[in-house]
C-alpha cells in the first residue's frame, strides 16, 4: 500500500550496503515528507566511554548503516529523484577518528586515534575539540542515495552514479539533491549523518553524529541525469568565512599527490602553531579544513590549496 500522509517517520530500520531485492521499508508517493532516524557512521558502537583502544576494536561489517529503503510510486529507470533536505535533529554527541589504512595520509599516521564531541542541540553553538579550538556546526547527512541496477550486494563505502557516500557538507537543510534512478520505486536509503566535516574528510571520519533528517520527496519524469548534482539554499561557507583562513598549497602533476602535500602542510603547521599532537592536528583539520582544487589546466602541475578556518582558533 502507498503512503500519502504529510509526514511518514521511519525508525529502526537500518541496512548495510546497497542491494535492490531488500524489500522496501515504507512506499509512499511522491510529495511525500518523510522524517528518517539515522545512525552515525560507527552503528552507535562509540559512546562516551569510549578510548582509542574502542578504534582498534570496531565491528567493520556493521559499519555505515543506512535507513530504507523507501519505494517512491511511479519512480522508472530515467527518472529523477527530487530530495528536498528540510531539517535536521541532532542527538548532541558524536565522534572522530584515524582508523589505521583509511584517510588520505594513512602512511603518515598508522595509529589510532580519538575525539570524543558534544554539542549544543538547541544553540548549535560551535564544539570545543579539547582545549585547542571550536568547530562551528553544519549538520548534513553523509550518505543519501538510491538502488543500483546491478545485482547483488555493493559496498555503501565508496560514492556511486546514483548516490550514496557522497560526503558533500553543502547537503544541509534548505538544500535539493538531484539522483538518477535505476530501478522501479528508486529504493531511497539515507545515513552517516555528520555535525560538521571540512571538504574531503581528509582523516576519513567527520563529526560523525547521529541524528534524524526529514526529507521531502518528489519525481521528475523522464529526464536522465548521468550524475548526481544539487542546488544550494544560499552561501556555503558563512559558518567559517568570518576570520579569514590559513592556506596551503601542493604543486605537481598528480593531483592526490598534490592533495596529499597540501593536507600535510597544513596539519604539520597547527601541529606546531597551536600546540597539540599530530594527530589531533589530522582530525580537527578532516572536520573543518577544505581542499580546494585551485588550478588544474596549466599543464604538466596542478595546484590544490588546503583551507584552513581562523575562526575555529579564536
Amino acid at each position: 500500500m502507498c503512503e500519502n500522509s504529510l509526514v511518514k517517520t521511519i525508525h529502526g530500520h537500518h541496512h548495510h550496503g546497497w542491494d535492490n531485492s531488500i524489500e522496501p521499508v515504507a512506499r509512499v508517493a511522491p510529495g511525500t515528507t518523510l522524517e528518517l532516524e539515522c545512525k552515525d557512521s560507527g552503528n552507535g558502537y562509540f559512546t562516551s566511554d569510549s578510548t582509542v583502544e574502542s578504534v582498534r576494536d570496531m565491528p567493520f561489517d556493521k559499519i555505515n548503516p543506512v535507513t530504507g529503503p523507501v519505494y517512491v510510486e511511479g519512480a522508472e529507470p530515467g527518472d529523477i529523484l527530487k530530495i528536498t533536505i528540510d531539517s535536521f535533529r541532532p542527538s548532541g554527541f558524536g565522534w572522530t577518528a584515524n582508523i589505521p589504512g583509511f584517510g588520505l595520509l594513512t602512511d603518515q599516521f598508522k595509529d589510532p586515534a580519538l575525539a570524543l564531541w558534544n554539542y549544543d542541540t538547541s544553540s548549535m553553538a560551535p564544539a570545543m575539540f579539547g582545549k585547542y579550538a571550536r568547530v562551528p556546526l553544519k549538520p548534513f547527512a553523509g550518505t543519501i542515495g538510491l538502488a543500483l541496477a546491478e545485482p547483488g550486494l555493493h559496498s555503501v563505502v565508496p560514492p556511486r552514479r546514483v548516490g550514496g557516500n557522497l560526503d558533500i557538507r553543502d547537503l544541509n537543510a534548505g538544500s535539493t539533491l538531484y539522483l538518477p534512478v535505476e530501478v522501479a520505486g528508486a529504493l531511497l536509503s539515507i545515513g552517516d549523518t555528520h555535525a560538521a566535516q571540512g571538504d574531503g574528510e581528509i582523516c576519513g571520519t567527520a563529526i560523525e553524529s547521529a541524528m534524524d533528517i526529514t526529507v521531502t520527496l518528489d519525481l521528475i519524469k523522464d529526464t536522465p541525469l548521468a550524475m548526481p548534482r544539487f542546488t544550494t539554499a544560499g552561501p556555503v561557507t558563512r559558518h567559517l568565512d568570518q576570520a579569514g583562513y590559513e592556506v596551503f598549497t601542493g604543486v605537481g602533476p598528480d593531483l592526490m599527490q598534490a592533495a596529499r602535500d597540501a593536507v600535510s602542510g597544513a596539519v604539520e603547521w597547527v601541529a606546531r602553531e597551536h600546540g597539540m599532537p599530530v594527530e589531533q592536528a589530522y582530525m580537527l583539520c578532516s572536520v573543518c579544513g577544505d581542499l580546494r582544487i585551485s588550478e588544474i589546466v596549466d599543464m604538466p602541475n596542478c595546484v590544490v590549496s588546503f583551507y584552513v578556518p581562523k575562526v575555529v582558533f579564536n
